[in-house]
């Protein structure tokens, strides 16, 4: 088996240890670094013997896992990856997770994030548009199933192999390579799939590169609806990336609370998603702290791996809170070693923070973020200082906040009054990939527009109302509704199609859509949801379907979907109150 940190001698005659002997040795001060190679490499020379990550009970330390993203970068050079080369990690989260993306970023490349959940044709509109030329993946069928077909219709040089046994405990491998055959994917044997192991083997002729990397250069495309509704790379730089992983860093001042080198983060976010990217993999390499990698969010399995392992920091979005708070309702969780916990990815509801919190006796705080910010924008205080129900938080440190006529943009807004969110700070993206235009439209005079409605109270805190995003945040996932509509419009008996978000209790929205049909034509609800069911990923499926005779139209004959949006606003409200009457008079019974 490949999968080691041990050193192997390359052509320069020095080895991925030695090296970085060096590199911790010409680091004088931690908070200068720049660009996520630096930072890394500081990390590491603090923190070299802790445990960086834990996988099924597997660990390897700081300086292993350095050692092993040398030895790949070296690989990923000898198979053509430059400096500026785009390399995808379609993987869910594991070792190759956080070995891969900063083997990329030493070999020079920039990271595009895939979530492996994506259909084929969501993962090759990507790899086109991004210029993807390497992609890992896993040797899964559930990861590789998606990226298989894309791989025929795209200009992908590579596809690097990673084998799930390699990195379980040996006796979970070798049980898993007994019977979980079946789970494995029919990976071609050609050359334009390499295994990960092969890849190791060629750091032994190639020296690990040396690039010059800058911290304007760009380290991550991380794709997102951004304003509009069709997925688009946000160039997020080095020194933004860095920037933001140190904002929360300074926001928390948890002197006293956290212990560098002692905290263990549970990572169930998959990292391919920006908030935990960052909130969850580089806070965690900041202050050293062992990332507890979970693939997949089982609720049962991950509370009885937090019981066991007592982790001290969980990032999540707000369903998998409340998922959790669900089962305390039953029976008693021990999740007391908790010290922090941080919800972003859609709005927390109060009652899911209040039960969280008296659950755990942890602070649950809110935040606030876009792809484009890296992403985090604002959080209420991490430090214990209160908070305030329904913010989202203060700035960042860095980071100034404007209030914006939407529809005059030049004139600022007083404190109280209600406008378009704009950020400065040095986590804003670069810009788009290849979209002059659409950078130019949101990008002004150095602040990123957002497209988020709300206003600054007194005190600085943050509160948002409505966003003009047509985008739909599902358990802390973007849902676009155009990529809805036109897998609808694929359907022959389809004439017209709009989607939009609704109310849902455990994801907080959820797409819904509204159809109408040719003339003549006839299509059952159930035979949409059946249509849509290959095209689109899991979370994006509708969870109505409505067919009507006709849809809202403007004066000029585009679909409308205000008035739907309005329509379920009211019965919701409509709902919320018929149950309110139910429930008083049962107690008034």
């Amino acid at each position: 088996m490949v999968f080691d940190s041990r050193p192997a001698a390359n052509a320069a005659g020095d080895s991925p240890v030695a090296r970085q002997a060096c590199k911790a040795g010409s680091q004088s001060n931690h908070d200068g670094a720049a660009t996520l190679t630096a930072f890394f490499d500081e990390a590491v020379g603090r923190f070299a013997d802790k445990v960086a990550v834990e996988f099924f009970g597997r660990t390897w330390s700081y300086g292993e896992i350095d050692a092993l993203s040398d030895r790949l970068a070296a690989g990923l050079a000898a198979i053509g990856v430059r400096k500026g080369t785009r390399v995808g990690l379609c993987l869910p989260n594991s070792p190759y997770s956080v070995i891969g993306f900063f083997a990329v970023l030493k070999a020079g490349g920039i990271v595009v994030n895939f979530n492996p959940l994506y259909t084929s044709r969501e993962i090759r509109d990507q790899i086109r548009d991004s210029g993807t030329e390497f992609m890992f993946t896993l040797d899964l069928e559930a990861v590789y199933k998606g990226l298989g077909p894309a791989v025929a219709e795209t200009g992908l040089k590579r596809v690097i192999v990673c084998p799930m046994a390699e990195v379980l405990p040996p006796a979970k491998g070798l049980l898993f390579r007994l019977f979980k055959r079946t789970d494995l994917a029919h990976i071609p044997d050609d050359p334009q799939h390499v295994h990960f192991d092969a890849l190791m083997r060629m750091a032994s002729i190639v020296p690990v590169p040396e690039i010059e990397t800058a911290p304007e250069d760009i380290a991550v495309l991380q794709y997102t609806g951004g304003t509009t509704g069709l997925p688009k790379g946000a160039m997020l730089s080095h020194r933004a990336l860095v920037a933001n992983a140190r904002q929360l860093i300074a926001q928390s001042d948890t002197t006293g609370l956290l212990v560098e080198g002692g905290e263990v983060m549970v990572c169930v976010l998959p990292f391919f998603h920006v908030f935990a990217m960052t909130v969850c993999m580089l806070y965690a390499v900041e202050i050293g702290a062992s990332m507890l990698l979970v693939p997949r969010f089982k609720r049962d399995e991950l509370i009885a791996l937090m019981e066991r392992r007592k982790p001290t920091l969980f990032p999540a979005v707000p369903t998998i809170y409340g998922a959790i708070n669900s089962v305390a309702e039953t029976r008693k969780l021990h999740l007391e070693s908790l010290k922090l916990c941080i919800s972003g990815g859609a709005p927390l509801p109060l009652e899911v923070r209040a039960d969280f919190e008296e659950l755990t006796g942890c602070r649950l705080s809110e935040g606030y973020g876009l792809t484009e910010c890296s992403p985090v924008v604002s959080v209420n205080p991490l430090d214990g200082a209160p908070g305030k129900n329904g913010s989202a938080g203060l700035p960042m440190p860095g980071t100034t906040l404007e209030i914006r006529d939407s529809e005059n943009p030049s004139v600022l807004l007083p404190k109280g009054v209600k406008g378009e969110l704009w950020v400065r700070g040095p986590q804003v993206m670069s810009g788009y990939w290849n979209r002059p235009e659409e950078t130019a439209n949101v990008l002004r005079d150095g602040a990123l527009r957002t497209g988020d409605i709300g206003y600054l109270d007194e005190e600085g805190f943050l509160f948002l109302v409505d966003r003009l995003k047509d985008m739909i945040i599902c358990s802390g996932y973007n849902v676009y509704p155009r990529m809805i509509e036109e897998a609808l419009y694929e359907h022959d008996a389809v004439a017209e199609a709009i989607v939009i978000g609704i109310h849902d209790e455990y994801r907080g929205e959820a797409p819904k859509a509204y159809v109408s049909l040719r003339e003549g034509a006839t299509v059952t609800v159930e035979e949409l949801h059946a249509f849509l069911k290959p095209r689109l990923s899991k979370i994006e499926l509708p969870k109505e379907i409505e067919i009507r005779d006709s849809l809202p139209k403007t004066l000029i004959g585009k679909l409308s979907k205000k008035e739907l949006i309005a329509e379920e606003r009211r019965a919701t409200h409509h709902a919320a109150a018929v149950a309110a009457v139910g429930e008083a008079s049962h107690v008034d019974a």
